[in-house]
């Protein structure tokens, strides 16, 4: 599931996003430069092979590791995208392009963004849209919507197969999440059930809200950390775990997924900023200043496997074992983190710096975690959910399972 949330006022555009996917699907960020092809060049995507454009511009991602396409991302123009999945009644192929291809595709090959939703839509007429979307279930797929920004306004584009429709941002706060919300197109597609199990509606009102109060960038990062309303820790349910606000946590019988990367953009005349985590659980994690053109060094590409080198994983050792007690640690993080996050704020601390900060700052947090070994405060059924993926990832993250 997913977030993404923009707010387009005179100053320029500020957008948001929380990409929640499986809970070992690791995320990295990935900088491409911008290139040049000879005519009849071919790209590969995720499941499909399509013309290459003749030129592509520098672009910077967030991309789950198995998959071509990107959950989110921004190029050298200020163009910056967000992706949703959305269930919808259309019948969905067994291959295609993904919602995650046509995003990197569109960032790739666009100036701004009403170039970037004119590429998107061209390329889903031509070659549709489908396959393998998740990466526990190989059989999970769905359609996509995308929150598209460039430096002075913003488009919502939904998708339902093949068809799509188009909402302009001009001004104010404009939220997305896992269902259609463009009225006539979400009356004639809308799979309603399935987005009353994401609990969409919810975490939608969640991510406005937060943005509608924020007073600068800070406050988008607090809406991405949002546990709902007065709460500070994660409320797990039984059918979708803790679902229902925008920093999600998984554990539900019917939906379970887990916020696996975050990013936050300013976009203006002036300049742009972006800021990411690069790992799972913002909650837990520190905001990154990131640009398209310096790549940071953040150690090799992770998988699906634990390692004790990739920046993703390496903070998984934290998040695991912090997130068994978050009352107690949630609080503590939060008050280390706020100096490295303050200076990346005010512009006085750049990538290589924040990266080293976050760096010692992690190190200190594993050895308090592995030092005091938190009780789990979580529920029986979210517990077992842990267990199996710590298994999966060879029990690299928190030691030894019992």
């Amino acid at each position: 599931m997913c977030d993404t949330v923009v707010v387009v006022d005179h100053a320029g555009v500020r957008f948001a996003k929380n990409s929640d996917r499986d809970a070992n699907e690791a995320q990295l960020l990935e900088w491409w430069p911008a290139a040049t092809y000879p005519p009849g060049s071919q790209v590969r995507c995720t499941h499909l092979t399509v013309p290459q454009a003749p030129r592509t511009h520098a672009v910077l991602l967030s991309r789950p590791f198995w998959m071509w396409g990107a959950e989110m991302g921004t190029n050298e123009h200020g163009v910056t995208i967000g992706n949703e999945a959305v269930f919808t009644t259309e019948a969905r192929p067994e291959t295609g392009l993904t919602g995650m291809d046509l995003l990197r595709l569109a960032l790739e090959r666009a100036r701004d963004a009403e170039a970037a939703v004119d590429t998107i839509v061209t390329l889903l007429e031509r070659h549709g849209q489908g396959g393998r979307c998740g990466w526990e279930d190989p059989n999970f797929s769905y359609d996509s919507s995308f929150l598209v920004a460039d430096r002075t306004r913003a488009y919502v584009l939904e998708t339902a197969g093949s068809r799509w429709a188009v909402e302009v941002v001009h001004a104010g706060v404009r939220s997305i999440s896992n269902g259609l919300t463009i009225p006539s197109f979400a009356d004639a597609h809308a799979d309603r059930l399935r987005g009353r199990v994401t609990a969409c509606e919810l975490r939608r009102a969640r991510s406005a809200q937060g943005a509608a109060r924020e007073q600068g960038t800070g406050a988008l990062l607090a809406t991405l950390r949002d546990h709902g309303a007065g709460r500070s820790t994660p409320r797990y349910r039984l059918h979708n775990g803790a679902l229902s606000a925008p920093c999600a946590h998984p554990g539900g019988l019917l939906a379970s997924t887990q916020t696996t990367a975050s990013w936050v953009s300013e976009l203006t005349e002036a300049g742009d900023r972006h800021l990411a985590t690069a790992t799972a659980a913002p909650c837990t994690a520190v905001f990154l200043p990131i640009t398209v053109d310096d790549p940071l060094p953040l150690g090799p590409e992770p998988t699906a496997v634990a390692d004790r080198e990739s920046w993703w994983w390496r903070h998984e050792a934290v998040h695991r074992r912090a997130i068994r007690d978050p009352a107690r640690w949630l609080p503590r993080l939060a008050a280390d983190r706020a100096r490295v996050e303050r200076a990346v704020l005010d512009g006085g601390m750049d990538g290589p710096e924040a990266v080293a900060a976050v760096a010692s700052l992690r190190e200190r947090w594993h050895a308090a975690l592995a030092a005091e070994r938190p009780t789990d405060t979580r529920p029986p059924l979210v517990r077992r959910y842990w267990a199996v993926r710590n298994r999966a990832a060879k029990g690299q993250v928190t030691g030894r399972q019992r």
